[in-house]
């Protein structure tokens, strides 16, 4: 017989999908920040999260100063979201 799997099992376990799994969070992670951190929304957006960076364009050097000190805030939601460590590091870009 066959043995039947769900496909969220087969996504979340199958390691060739390994690196189609990563694709899948970090969009999520991009996608999702406004939403994470909506008093950001007008300050502060997702670029893009590449080996665990997490690009972040700022609308000015006064916001990515007050940012530069929540990294570790922004950076522990995230993770505490997803239940993954999927953001190490921020980088603020103009």
């Amino acid at each position: 017989m066959f043995d039947i799997k769900s496909f969220s099992d087969v996504f979340n376990n199958d390691e060739s999908l390994s690196k189609l799994r990563i694709f899948v969070q970090q969009t999520d992670v991009v996608q999702k920040f406004t939403e994470l951190f909506p008093d950001l929304r007008k300050i502060a957006k997702a670029v893009k999260l590449e080996k665990k960076v997490l690009y972040l364009s700022i609308e000015n050097s006064v916001w990515r100063s007050e940012l530069k000190f929540k990294q570790k805030i922004i950076i522990d939601r995230i993770n505490e979201h997803f239940k993954s460590e999927l953001v190490k590091y921020i980088k603020f870009i103009a």
